[in-house]
């Protein structure tokens, strides 16, 4: 197992391959460090990442949806590091009316992300604290007969299906504005929507010692009768400290499923 013990020169080093403005080295390809957070600074063009933070028991939440102290103070510095260096972060209308987060950088240095929510239906009501907070800017995405509201945001309309929206329409929504670096950060329904795509590059899973009991579950696969079947994804597994996290290479692993006429679904919780 790799450690992850954070260093500010090399933090910097990451921060400044952002957008492929400067590659990885011959000498860094072997530091566990560039080998899981190089992938993710130095894409040039479309890379999605997926983050799911769960217990040893494989829950997200409580049963009520408290998820907020899942991770431990370790894993929360992996996913600030994660944000700071994607040029967005996505989450579902279900993460900001559960959690109202503030999806930005606080546990390290760097740059906040734009904040981007998956909105189909217009359910938020410009109220809530991301539209009012003063940091980096929001974009909705929802559907194209959404009902019409006033925010403090840019609103970006998709066609909506009886599937809901398409995660490729909204990759190329983004793109068109320059964000393509990309973190799909929740909840499990938003999550699932990309991975059954086919479009998220890595996944990591972030598990914190803690054993919840109950709860919604982060990934859920669909049945199968043999542990042959199982779907496994080539995957590194580093300590952070507080977590242990396992990067996962998910757009090989999808088109080896695709193969065999495997979909990766994620629990429908949030």
């Amino acid at each position: 197992m790799r450690k992850i013990d954070m260093a500010d020169q090399i933090w910097a080093r990451l921060l400044a391959m952002r957008g492929g403005r400067t590659g990885v080295t011959a000498a860094e390809e072997s530091d566990p460090i560039v080998a899981l957070y190089g992938p993710i600074a130095s894409a040039s063009g479309s890379f999605v990442l997926a983050q799911v933070g769960q217990s040893l028991d494989g829950r997200v939440a409580t049963p009520a949806g408290d998820a907020r102290d899942i991770s431990g103070p370790d894993g929360i510095a992996h996913l600030h590091r994660c944000r700071a260096l994607v040029e967005a972060v996505i989450v579902g209308v279900g993460t900001v009316k559960a959690d109202n987060p503030r999806l930005s950088v606080r546990a390290v240095k760097g740059p906040n992300p734009v904040r981007v929510v998956v909105d189909c239906r217009a359910q938020l009501t410009g109220d809530e604290k991301l539209f009012h907070d003063g940091g980096a800017p929001v974009i909705l995405i929802q559907g194209h007969d959404a009902p019409p509201i006033s925010y403090a945001a840019e609103v970006l309309r998709v066609r909506r299906t009886e599937q809901g929206l398409d995660p490729q329409a909204m990759l190329d929504a983004l793109s068109e504005r320059g964000l393509n670096r990309i973190l799909v950060e929740g909840g499990a329904r938003t999550i699932a929507r990309f991975i059954d795509a086919g479009l998220v590059d890595r996944l990591h899973v972030a598990i914190a010692p803690l054993i919840i009991g109950s709860g919604p579950a982060g990934i859920s696969l669909p049945p199968i009768d043999q542990l042959s079947s199982a779907h496994r994804p080539p995957a590194r597994v580093y300590s952070l400290g507080s977590d242990i996290l396992f990067d996962c290479e998910l757009r090989q692993a999808a088109s080896s499923a695709g193969m065999n006429g495997q979909k990766i679904r994620m629990a429908d919780h949030a």
